[in-house]
């Protein structure tokens, strides 16, 4: 049975800015789509950093709650695909980027699921899910801060970060892999994230 969260935990530091980071993305696309790329640049930035503190805050001040767990991911998909959808209007190849993300999100969210069917799961973010991150936000960020950037450029940008985001997805199609059979042999090992 799923607990109810307390006051506390809801109106917690850490999940006020979450709340404010589902706020940012209507603001993000209103100011892209009216051509305001520095502000809209800033709001991503913005976001970015919330995103960021409000983990550490919660692992600082042990405010880590299950419906942050919760609204901390749907959050962050919600941006970068807010992100992709905006930023494939003005640059072909980032439609590539799309039908990536969408596999390997989905993968990650049908793999989740699974094992946590069978009370398995990661210990969080690996490695190369940070890199591919960061690399998502470097990119994306020039692209909205400099909207004119030629495509010589944007081009070479984007197809790093889709193929970030294919080793990404490789590497935590194998970890996954592992995990089921290991589960299979009676030989599980929990798999623990590197640490920040």
């Amino acid at each position: 049975m799923i607990k109810r969260p307390t006051w506390q935990e809801v109106f917690s530091i850490p999940n006020l800015l979450t709340y404010f980071r589902f706020v940012l993305i209507p603001v993000f696309v209103w100011l892209y789509l009216h051509g305001e790329y520095t502000m809209a640049g800033a709001a991503l930035v913005l976001s970015a950093l919330t995103d960021l503190f409000d983990g550490k805050i919660a692992r600082h001040f042990n405010q880590i709650t299950e419906l942050g767990i919760l609204l901390d991911p749907i959050a962050d998909k919600l941006t970068e695909g807010a992100v992709l959808l905006c930023l494939v209007m003005r640059y072909r190849l980032m439609a590539v980027l799309i039908v990536i993300y969408v596999l390997k999100e989905g993968f990650m969210a049908v793999a989740g699921a699974v094992m946590l069917r069978r009370r398995k799961k990661l210990g969080g973010a690996m490695w190369f899910g940070k890199v591919c991150t960061a690399v998502f936000y470097i990119v994306t960020l020039v692209l909205t801060f400099y909207p004119s950037v030629p495509s010589k450029v944007a081009d070479p940008m984007m197809l790093v970060c889709g193929g970030m985001m294919l080793f990404t997805l490789v590497r935590y199609a194998i970890l996954y892999l592992h995990m089921a059979r290991n589960e299979r042999t009676g030989t599980f090992d929990t798999i623990k994230s590197v640490k920040e």
